[in-house]
């Protein structure tokens, strides 16, 4: 995605699928791209950050992570924008309590967990 798509929010953190820096979405649901051989979704709707939302028109998840403060140094911001994405498509992003441990694979080294609950769940109770 990085090197071939020129796609590069979507950031490499521990090549284990342990920390979803790589996070994007096939068919809606998300899978870190560190796990995943592109050759095996051939076919399928890939989507990473870049593909949520545009310049001048920001995905409300995005205009909610600014909002909330949801990031600092941003490097796990786009894997958590698409897990969030993905987490809400799965019908998982009820409480916060779902959103936390539905989220616990996005790893976050700045800490800003509560605002990025904040953001999903403000985004899931305008959609509601």
């Amino acid at each position: 995605l990085r090197d071939k798509l020129d796609l590069t929010g979507t950031k490499k953190g521990c090549d284990h699928g342990q920390c979803g820096a790589c996070t994007v979405l096939i068919d809606g649901k998300r899978i870190n791209s560190c796990l995943k051989l592109a050759v095996s979704v051939d076919g399928a709707e890939v989507t990473t950050i870049e593909g949520l939302g545009a310049a001048g028109n920001l995905h409300p998840l995005q205009a909610a992570f600014i909002e909330h403060d949801a990031f600092q140094c941003g490097y796990c911001t786009p894997g958590q924008i698409c897990s969030a994405q993905g987490l809400i498509n799965e019908g998982h992003a009820t409480t916060r309590e779902d959103v936390r441990e539905q989220m616990s694979g996005n790893i976050c080294r700045c800490g800003a967990y509560t605002n990025i609950a904040d953001a999903v769940l403000e985004v899931v109770e305008t959609q509601a």
